[in-house]
């Protein structure tokens, strides 16, 4: 009998079209954020475009609120990791319908309407704190806890809130640069090396890189075992067995942890000198 595993269809297109709104349960924070949203008056971000229908395309600003509303409550700030997120990250792609913006757009979204995105995170929080998203943990405020808009304190609420908000929006500049000074604004950070950009490149790679292990191997083998050959014919020759342990058998086969580098084959992890210095001491005890 064969085994009985359940396997992934990767290939097989679907008969129906996929409905985003199954893709998520009904109680996920995204969906309270796209809810949300389409209650906000977004007309000062809709002022900044044109009217007439002309000239590029750009993202509908409820989707770009939203997505940076969800993406700073789930205490994501950095535009490269957002940007990711929107290909690879269920709850993304259902707040943009599938759309990817580059981080580029994100960063300058953020720029552009950093004032009035404020003000719109304000009362987004705010309705987060009063619903209980936040004490639940589900919004990331770094423990922040949100008073109910009826108590006295509400004022002093509002105010430790805008701070926390403005905090937030500091972080996300700081990411932003210091992932730029990092790999170079033409960059997100985590793309795959020319060789590896597709799976084509990658099937064909992975199995020249597997056969060259296999080659590897069995060059070591007949070294191993040119030098067992060569000890057991000193030992005939002089009839006396040579010190020190004898050559193990060698295998062919790759051994199972046998590792190699994505992005620089040739290079080969070495053993430490403090890691060969607690081998000693082990065998010593």
């Amino acid at each position: 009998m064969g085994y009985n595993f359940k396997s992934a269809d990767r290939e097989t297109p679907y008969l129906m079209p996929p409905s985003l709104s199954e893709w998520l349960p009904e109680d996920h924070l995204a969906w309270f954020i796209v809810a949300a949203v389409k209650k906000l008056n977004l007309s000062a971000f809709r002022g900044r475009y044109r009217a007439d229908g002309l000239g590029a395309s750009a993202y509908d600003p409820e989707l770009m609120v939203g997505l940076m509303l969800y993406s700073y409550c789930a205490g994501e700030r950095s535009s490269r990791k957002i940007e990711a997120a929107c290909a690879v990250d269920v709850a993304y792609r259902v707040l943009m319908g599938n759309l990817i913006p580059d981080y580029s757009t994100i960063c300058r979204f953020r720029s552009e309407h950093e004032d009035d995105l404020k003000g719109l995170f304000k009362a987004v929080l705010s309705m987060c704190g009063k619903a209980g998203l936040v004490k639940a943990g589900t919004v990331a405020l770094d423990g922040t806890k949100m008073k109910a808009l009826a108590a006295k304190s509400a004022n002093r609420s509002y105010d430790h809130l805008q701070g926390e908000i403005d905090r937030m929006f500091e972080e996300a500049k700081r990411k932003d640069a210091e992932e730029d000074e990092l790999y170079g604004k033409d960059r997100r950070g985590d793309e795959m090396p020319e060789h590896l950009n597709t799976r084509e490149k990658q099937a064909k790679w992975i199995e020249a890189e597997m056969e060259r292990i296999k080659q590897e191997a069995a060059a070591e083998a007949a070294e191993k075992a040119e030098k067992i050959a060569r000890r057991e014919a000193e030992e005939a020759a002089t009839g006396q067995k040579k010190r020190g342990r004898k050559p193990s058998k060698p295998d062919p086969e790759p051994e199972a942890e046998a590792k190699v580098n994505l992005t620089d084959p040739d290079s080969r992890l070495m053993r430490r000198e403090k890691d060969m210095c607690r081998a000693t001491t082990r065998r010593r005890r």
